[in-house]
């Protein structure tokens, strides 16, 4: 019989196999804790998230519009250069909201401007 180097069983002939872990290891490459509902791991989506929203709001939406698409689009590229931080989602609407309404209220600040051009 061949020497046994088992530490668990000594007795045992057949070689230790270990046994799978039934919690995956956690480290800071993991998902994070909510499931990636909140990706407090990547603030730029979160904030992006917020402030496209927000960008409905009158006079102020311009420039919070523009901050959203901008901290949106850097969310989402910290997004896929590690995937374990989730927000994608909360990136998508920052950039959606925040483009739109940035438009949006572009379009407007332009009209008044040329309506009162040509009064």
């Amino acid at each position: 019989m061949p020497p046994n180097n088992d530490p668990v069983n000594p007795y045992s002939s057949a070689p230790h196999e270990s046994m799978p872990s039934p919690m995956p290891p956690q480290g800071n490459n993991q998902g994070d804790a909510t499931g990636g509902l909140i990706p407090y791991k990547n603030p730029k989506a979160l904030i992006a998230y917020y402030l496209g929203i927000l960008s409905g709001l009158p006079l102020i939406g311009l420039p919070i519009g523009i901050a959203a698409f901008v901290l949106g689009i850097m969310g989402l590229r910290d997004r896929n250069r590690n995937p374990a931080i989730k927000g994608s989602i909360h990136a998508g609407i920052g950039i959606g909201c925040g483009g739109f309404f940035a438009v949006v209220w572009g379009l407007l600040i332009v009209l008044i401007v040329v309506s009162l051009i040509f009064k």
